[in-house]
């Protein structure tokens, strides 16, 4: 389980959130919203140990986020919003080299399934010749290589055509029921975050959010 506990985070005297409190259980996709400058991506930041919160305690399972910090990191996988691709480089070359860096050593065979498993089929060719669905799987599977509990993921299908959000969506969900990792997704589109999310965390007072996710049914958390 990932324990949010009382989390607040500040720059200088402006408060970005405060009081967030929330968990994650294993096989649970939480969907996290809110406008822009709400802290969602800070959020992520700091559950993936990038940033320090100003006050607050998280916790997994046994490990401390403020003493645990090193363990912690080989738990957890990190897709920001910026793509980080070797653009030159083809599909294979990237997974083979990101895995070099992996807490976790794989052989290229199980790198190559692992995107077969999401649909991404292009192999050899260079990461440029991809289409923005493409990349944003490769990017994903890359997060995926030292075989995380926790999954960050920020806005992982902006941008990109619908039929690559139904396979990363359908992939997540998979990720879920039959690995037990633990998901947290940012996303501004709420039919995405309803369909695929357990439970939501909204942050900030906006309406229009609360009262979409409200009419989905959806439980929801607001702070």
């Amino acid at each position: 389980m990932l324990n949010i506990q009382s989390l607040s985070k500040s720059y200088k005297k402006q408060n970005i959130f405060t009081d967030i409190s929330f968990t994650v259980n294993q096989g649970e996709i939480i969907g996290l919203v809110g406008e822009n400058g709400a802290g969602k991506s800070t959020l992520l930041s700091i559950l993936a140990t990038l940033q320090k919160p100003t006050k607050g305690k998280v916790t997994l399972n046994e490990l401390v986020y403020s003493s645990d910090r090193k363990q912690i990191r080989k738990k957890i996988g990190y897709v920001p919003q910026d793509l980080a691709l070797w653009e030159e480089f083809t599909v294979e070359e990237n997974m083979v080299f990101f895995e070099k860096l992996s807490w976790k050593k794989r052989s290229k065979e199980k790198l190559k399934q692992l995107c077969l498993d999401m649909e991404l089929s292009k192999w050899k060719e260079p990461v440029s010749t991809l289409s923005g669905g493409m990349k944003r799987k490769l990017n994903l599977a890359i997060s995926l290589i030292h075989d995380p509990e926790v999954l960050l993921l920020d806005e992982p299908t902006v941008g990109i055509d619908l039929k690559s959000r139904i396979e990363i969506g359908n992939f997540l969900q998979s990720l879920a029921e039959e690995q037990n990792k633990m998901i947290i997704y940012t996303s501004h589109d709420m039919d995405e975050i309803t369909n695929l999310c357990h439970r939501i965390v909204c942050i900030g007072q906006d309406s229009f959010y609360k009262n979409i996710l409200k009419e989905a049914g959806k439980k929801i958390l607001v702070f």
